[in-house]
């Protein structure tokens, strides 16, 4: 019986190594990546079509819209719909997620969104187990809503402040858990997990099923984190030449239930900037 184990054992790990090869070389990004709209905010605000076909030129066709840069929902969405891009996704503040629920699942449905999120929870100060326990009461609540009332999955972005120790974890452990899954996912911002001192690959491991959508996004060598949830923008740097690990990011969510991989670039430098993280996107292999 054990040398048939052994063999089996061999056989397996053979197997495995195999399995490493055949993808050796492999492409690691196949996806076009999706847009933030907050990368082109200036630009949107001054013309939103003149934008859009700017990104379609990049070869964008999924958005994550976070304003709808002063026209109603159907207004952008004929814009989009002009130029065969999608926007998968629909960002706004914690207040109208709460209070303006309802408008903001129309809003989303008219632009064809399939989800809904949140990147900010008001707060001075430290973030506290108190403002967690009001986030997750707060999220639970918006997030049945609009999947009962919109079909909608709403989901919520990191931001930094968060990671704050609680127990054996952090405070981003404790809305994760005591969220309700069926109504409550979650955005990975690989800049806001790594710059408060996390492993964006180590979270989504750990939470496989609970991440839906991703910003990509490179903090600036040299630049030290902290708990703030804010750096100057200048320090989104391009995909590849700031401090984090992205091709072990990216293998992560490749097994996690991430879907939409959206490029966010807050910089100013970002004309310059996004080009060259689509090209690094592509460059990338096994």
């Amino acid at each position: 019986m054990k040398i048939k184990h052994l063999t089996f054992l061999a056989l397996a790990l053979t197997l495995g190594n195999d399995n490493l090869y055949a993808q050796k070389g492999k492409p690691l990004f196949t996806e076009q990546p999706g847009m933030v709209s907050y990368t082109f905010r200036k630009s949107l605000s001054k013309d939103a079509a003149a934008t859009l076909d700017t990104l379609k030129g990049l070869g964008i066709k999924d958005m994550e819209f976070s304003s709808l840069f002063g026209k109603t929902a159907p207004e952008l969405r004929k814009l989009l719909d002009e130029r065969g891009i999608k926007c998968s996704s629909f960002g706004v503040g914690y207040a109208d997620a709460l209070n303006k629920t309802q408008e903001v699942g129309q809003n989303a449905k008219a632009l064809g969104a399939s989800f809904v999120r949140v990147a900010w929870i008001p707060h001075e100060g430290p973030f506290t187990l108190e403002m967690a326990e009001k986030t997750v009461a707060d999220f639970n609540k918006i997030g049945k809503q609009l999947k009962d009332e919109f079909g909608l999955t709403f989901c919520y972005h990191n931001h930094g402040y968060e990671f704050e120790k609680h127990g054996d974890g952090t405070l981003m452990d404790y809305i994760i858990q005591k969220t309700d899954p069926n109504y409550v996912s979650f955005e990975l911002d690989m800049l806001w997990a790594f710059f408060p001192g996390q492993d964006p690959a180590a979270l989504i491991r750990k939470y496989p099923t609970r991440f839906k959508l991703v910003h990509m996004k490179d903090l600036r060598k040299g630049v030290k984190g902290n708990l703030s949830g804010g750096t100057p923008v200048e320090n989104d740097v391009a995909l590849g030449t700031g401090q984090l690990d992205i091709p072990t990011i990216l293998r992560a969510a490749k097994k996690s239930s991430i879907q939409h991989f959206y490029i966010e670039d807050e910089s100013p430098s970002y004309a310059t900037q996004v080009p060259q993280t689509i090209a690094y996107l592509k460059s990338l292999t096994y």
